[in-house]
C-alpha cells in the first residue's frame, strides 16, 4: 500500500478546512528605500477589528486577502534594514509576487515637491510613507462602498460583520479570527435580513450586489491607469468619485486620485493650508492644484499633519438601521 503514494514533498504545511495545503518558504525582500509598513498600510484597515488586517506587537502586519488564485495569508515584517515575508494558502505566491508594489515600490516620492510649510513639514517627518498598490479592486471597493454616507464606525462594524459571518478562516498561522472575505458569488448570496442585521441601508446593499454581478470585469481596472480605472468603477449605479477614488487609491496606488464628495476632508485641507475651515470641494482642489500628479499624497501628509479644525458640532450620531 505504502508504494502507492508518494511521499510529501519536505515543504512546511498547513491546514485548511481540514485538508492539506503547500506553503510557500518565507521569502525576504531587501528594499531600496526606507519604508514605513504602519503609513504605508494603514490605509488597508477598515476599523481596529478588521478581520483581513492585524498588526501585532513584534511589528508584523498580516492580511488576509482573496487572490485571483485563491485565498492567501500574507506577514509582513521589518528586517534588519529589509522586509521578511512569508505568506500561506493557495493565494500566498500570488501575494509574494506583488510585495514590492504593496510596499510601494511603484510609487515615486521624489516626484513630490512639497508647497507648504505644513505639508514640507509632514513629508520630512513621514519619509517612510509610500502609496500601497494591493492590485485587488473588490477588497477596497466593498467597504468603501459600505463607508458611503454613514459614520465610519457604522462602516466598520459592517464589514467586520459580514467578514466573519460569509468569509473564511485565514490559511496558516494567522492570529486568532482573522478572515478572508467572501468571493463574489458568496456576497450575491447574502439575504436581504443579513444587510439589514449588519446596518446596511437597501441602497449600499444594493450597490455591493451590483458590483459582485461584475466583479471579474471590475477588477480588471487594476490594471488600468488611474482614471480609466475610475471610469469603469464608476459605470456602476451607485459608485460614484468619492468611491472610486478611495478604491483605486489602494488598488492601484494612485497618487492624483483625490478623494472628492468627503464630508470632512475639504475642510481639514481648507484649514490647513488657507485657514479656511468652510472650504468646499471646489476650494480643495484649487488649494491642491499646485500638487497636480500627487494631490492624494498631499491630502495624505495633511492628514497626518495633525494640523484639523477644532471640533464645533456633536459627532455625528450613529444610526442603527438594524434597530428599525
Amino acid at each position: 500500500m505504502a508504494g502507492r503514494f508518494a511521499p510529501r514533498t519536505p515543504t512546511t504545511r498547513t491546514t485548511v478546512r481540514g485538508g492539506h495545503v503547500p506553503v510557500p518558504r518565507p521569502r525576504s525582500l531587501e528594499l531600496t528605500q526606507d519604508t514605513d509598513l504602519g503609513l504605508t498600510l494603514g490605509p488597508l484597515r477598515r476599523g481596529p477589528a478588521d478581520p483581513t488586517f492585524r498588526a501585532t506587537p513584534d511589528g508584523s502586519v498580516w492580511r488576509a486577502s482573496r487572490t485571483p488564485d485563491g485565498p492567501g495569508t500574507i506577514r509582513v515584517a521589518a528586517r534588519d534594514g529589509g522586509i521578511a515575508a512569508e505568506a500561506w494558502g493557495p493565494g500566498g505566491p500570488w501575494l509574494l509576487d506583488r510585495l514590492p508594489a504593496l510596499l510601494g515600490q511603484d510609487d515615486d516620492p521624489t516626484a513630490f515637491v512639497p508647497r507648504h510649510r505644513i505639508v514640507a513639514a509632514a513629508h520630512r517627518r513621514r519619509a517612510g510613507l509610500r502609496l500601497t498598490r494591493t492590485g485587488l479592486v473588490m477588497e477596497s471597493l466593498i467597504p468603501s462602498i459600505l463607508e458611503q454616507k454613514v459614520t465610519t464606525d457604522e462602516a466598520y462594524r459592517a464589514w467586520r460583520l459580514l467578514v466573519r459571518t460569509y468569509g473564511e478562516p485565514a490559511p496558516g498561522p494567522a492570529p486568532d479570527g482573522m478572515h478572508v472575505m467572501p468571493d463574489a458569488r458568496t456576497w450575491r448570496q447574502i439575504p436581504s435580513w443579513e444587510w439589514h442585521r449588519a446596518g446596511v441601508d437597501d441602497k449600499r446593499a444594493a450597490t455591493i450586489l451590483r458590483a459582485a454581478r461584475v466583479a471579474p470585469r471590475l477588477e480588471e481596472a487594476a490594471g488600468m491607469e488611474p482614471q480609466q480605472a475610475q471610469e469603469r468603477l464608476e459605470l456602476i449605479p451607485g459608485i460614484g468619485p468619492w468611491t472610486s477614488a478611495e478604491t483605486i487609491q489602494r488598488s492601484n496606488g494612485a497618487p492624483d486620485a483625490v478623494t472628492v464628495g468627503d464630508l470632512h476632508l475639504p475642510g481639514i485641507v481648507g484649514y490647513a493650508l488657507a485657514g479656511d475651515r468652510t472650504a468646499d470641494d471646489a476650494a480643495m482642489l484649487e488649494l491642491l492644484a499646485p500638487y497636480e500628479g500627487q494631490r492624494h499624497r498631499a491630502a495624505r501628509l495633511i492628514l497626518l499633519s495633525g494640523r484639523v479644525p477644532p471640533r464645533r458640532a456633536p459627532r455625528m450620531t450613529p444610526g442603527n438601521i438594524a434597530a428599525l
